[in-house]
């Protein structure tokens, strides 16, 4: 009940729209009961029951049944004295035409009310899973699969929007229709709805055991299916390596092992779902045929609370009552399949981002000195992966980072625009910590270059401007001329409005990679990271990036991460690191005076 209720809480204006629906409800139930109770006069004139009296007078304003009951014996009355029982007759069909009429009406407008919440939880629901994904820091999608992300974005939001939120027209509804039929019954026989209420709870047994299942496999369902995305997408963005090792076969077995297990859970939960309906009406024909056996005694028993008249209304009533209570309960069942993808949906919502901002957060407008590691220590989970490190980096200069992969150097860089906060010791820019100032001024003052170029499937012109709304087409050019770019944009199809595809599969590595820079470069930051960004190149291609990126460092603080030494020997300083220690540190020629790691990846690349 918790997860429904806090579904229910991403519609606006929920109490207002709950009372909304609530008003309507019970008026637009209140008029379609009133179709039937006014059918009790015209049995008992068919019945030659009715006994001619005077006219009742009026009664006094109220909002009670014995007020509505006051006026229609009223009019009913005065009906039956001045024109006859026939037009008596017409009287009560007229009632029954405007009582279903008004019920209608004030049904449709609860069901508005009810598409608007729909509408809002959904539309609120997503907006909330996408802004709190892209809080979480870098190591969460490390870990978490694409697909499962995605699948919960897609999936388990139209599982929710089928089945809770369609189902909140029938949990919220269906019980004050009860209610309302039951004030009813309780007006027309006492012992006949007490013996009523005393066999009801046979159903909600049955169905309560039902539901408890369905909530358990509802779970597995849901995450069969994000099982199931994951290994699309894998396939999807590795065709290429898919099928040049012939693993065809092999990716059709794990999509067929995966669709049979999700096909399993739901034809299980078919079963069960399919089964409130049997059991809940075979119940109400149990309970029924119980009912016309007792009331039927108390008929011929002569006892005078009950007419026969009354007793057929009694049990049209209560065959109203049991589509309601069917409703009710397979709406409960229906809502364990999107309560478990809600609770999926939670488990995102509810992380807590690692990398947050102080209240007392200050703006960092001007980086101009320098940035400072003292004692830095870090690890992913337990191991640590960066070892007491202490570094400074003056503003102009240029440090690049070397050494054997996994000694931690695009882990030292991730800490300066703050993708990850140090385990111990502290990363400061200008003698602040990193943690004193706001994440996103932060990352103003950085632009980043990595291996593999991120871009997206949009024009070349939007890659470029991406994230700076203001850049015009002139200022995104000049970028493009600085990145060596300008050329080949202008040899496509629509220039600087080509569409480049998915993560710009129509370009070459190299050109990606000099759009990547010219973002850079546009962005122009005094803060530059470069996370071996020509490594993937050929030769030609590497030049050509080479010649951008220096460009592109002029004039700015770079941290260079690089894998061929070649690209780095101008560096100011250079970082040599271990198994997450600084073992070494010096210029090009330093290093390679001493007998040390750099000295040795420098021979082996000039081998």
């Amino acid at each position: 009940m918790h997860d429904f209720i806090r579904i229910l809480n991403y519609s606006n204006n929920l109490k207002a729209r709950i009372v909304k629906f609530f008003v309507f409800s019970i008026i637009g139930t209140i008029f379609s009961a009133l179709s039937l109770v006014v059918v009790i006069p015209m049995l008992e004139i068919l019945f030659d029951k009715v006994k001619v009296i005077a006219t009742p007078p009026l009664p006094p304003l109220s909002l009670t049944a014995e007020y509505i009951k006051g006026v229609f014996q009223h009019y009913f009355f005065q009906v039956i004295n001045d024109q006859g029982k026939i037009n008596a007759l017409l009287f009560i069909c007229i009632a029954v035409v405007s009582s279903v009429l008004l019920g209608n009406i004030f049904r449709y407008i609860e069901r508005i009310v009810a598409s608007k919440m729909r509408v809002d939880i959904v539309r609120n629901l997503r907006n909330e899973i996408f802004e709190k994904v892209t809080l979480l820091h870098l190591g969460f999608f490390n870990n978490q699969r694409k697909g499962d992300l995605i699948s919960r974005f897609t999936n388990d939001v139209q599982e929710v929007e089928g089945a809770v939120v369609n189902s909140l027209k029938v949990v919220l509804k269906e019980p004050i229709t009860i209610i309302v039929y039951f004030s009813l019954l309780f007006t027309i026989s006492l012992k006949l709805t007490l013996f009523t209420i005393v066999v009801l709870p046979l159903v909600g047994g049955a169905l309560a055991e039902i539901v408890k299942r369905l909530r358990r496999q509802a779970k597995q369902s849901q995450e069969s299916l994000g099982r199931t995305v994951n290994v699309l997408d894998e396939t999807f963005g590795g065709m290429r390596v898919v099928k040049a090792f012939n693993a065809r076969n092999y990716i059709l077995k794990k999509m067929r092992m995966e669709n049979d297990n999700y096909s399993k859970v739901n034809l299980s939960m078919a079963y069960k779902n399919e089964m409130a309906s049997p059991v809940s009406e075979s119940m109400g024909v149990f309970i029924i045929a119980g009912i016309m056996f007792y009331g039927g005694q108390l008929i011929l028993s002569g006892n005078e609370e009950l007419e026969a008249s009354s007793f057929l209304v009694f049990l049209a009533i209560f065959a109203q009552i049991i589509q309601p209570a069917k409703s009710f309960s397979g709406g409960i069942t229906s809502m364990q399949k999107g309560i478990a993808s809600a609770r999926r949906i939670f488990s995102i919502i509810d992380l807590q981002p690692s990398v947050t901002d102080k209240s007392s957060a200050v703006e960092l407008k001007t980086f101009s000195k320098k940035i400072e590691f003292k004692k830095v220590s870090f690890s992913y989970e337990t191991e640590l992966v960066l070892k007491n490190i202490n570094l400074t980096i003056e503003k102009g200069k240029t440090i690049a980072l070397v050494g054997s992969s996994g000694g931690g150097k695009s882990t030292l860089a991730d800490l300066i625009p703050r993708f990850y906060d140090p385990t111990i010791g502290q990363v400061c820019i200008d003698g602040i910590s990193l943690t004193d100032y706001s994440t996103e001024s932060i990352r103003k003052q950085m632009g980043i270059v990595t291996q593999e170029s991120i871009l997206f499937n949009d024009s070349i012109f939007n890659n470029i401007a991406f994230g700076m709304e203001s850049a015009n087409e002139l200022d995104v050019m000049e970028a493009a001329k600085v990145a060596n770019a300008h050329d080949f944009i202008m040899q496509t199809e629509n220039g600087y409005h080509t569409v480049i595809g998915e993560r710009g599969s129509k370009l070459s590595g190299g050109q990606r990679q000099r759009l990547s820079i010219a973002r850079a470069v546009l962005k122009n930051p005094p803060i530059l990271i470069l996370d071996e960004a020509t490594s993937a190149l050929d030769s030609e291609s590497e030049k050509l990036v080479q010649e951008a990126l220096f460009k592109l460092m002029k004039n700015r603080t770079s941290i260079v991460i690089a894998h061929r030494l070649s690209t780095i020997q101008n560096a100011d300083e250079i970082i040599v690191l271990q198994e997450g220690e600084i073992i070494e540190r010096g210029t090009h020629d330093e290093l390679n005076k001493k007998e040390g790691l750099y000295q040795k990846l420098s021979t082996i690349q000039r081998q």
